[in-house]
């Protein structure tokens, strides 16, 4: 049963990348598994975390809890994409993202199309910059959208009307 108090939120993850990583110990070597994960609910809540563990669910299990911890909430247009282009950095990662008309879909790829499509954007253009790094990709995305603005923030911000913002 779902209590009234905390809404039942159902979050879609996705399995970004599993990788084997090796520690050198005094016994020889350490093997154990690092897993990115993003999770979303496809209405403006995405996050993204990474996990390791000696076996491979155990990482993923972790890498979710981690990405709930770091959910962020962005603002969709009417149009299902982003109010303005913007570029997000992270690591050795730079993503750029741009608003698109409808019936473009996502054009992007790896990690940044996961961040994008869980996080309910529909038309979107994108392109990674820098690194092929997934995780430093995925959160380079999630910079970049946590940093958007919308047009009536923008309005508030330099005590503007909407004709002067708008050129009209």
């Amino acid at each position: 049963m779902v209590s009234a108090t905390k809404p039942y939120r159902p979050w879609e993850k996705r399995v970004v990348k599993v990788s084997r990583v090796s520690k050198v110990v005094k016994g020889g070597k350490k093997i154990s598994f690092r897993a990115t994960v993003v999770i979303g609910d496809k209405k403006n809540k995405v996050g993204v975390g990474m996990g390791k563990a000696v076996e491979v669910s155990n990482a993923i299990k972790k890498a979710e809890t981690n990405a709930k911890k770091n959910v962020i909430t962005i603002t969709v247009e009417s149009g299902q994409t982003i109010s303005h282009s913007i570029l997000g950095a992270a690591g050795g990662s730079k993503v750029f993202i741009r608003p698109a008309v409808p019936g473009t879909g996502v054009i992007a790829g790896g990690s940044v199309r996961s961040v994008l499509e869980l996080a309910g954007i529909k038309n979107i253009l994108s392109k990674q910059l820098g690194s092929n790094n997934a995780l430093n990709n995925a959160r380079a995305t999630i910079n970049g959208l946590r940093n958007l603005n919308t047009k009536a923030e923008v309005i508030k911000k330099r005590q503007i009307s909407v004709e002067h913002l708008l050129g009209k």
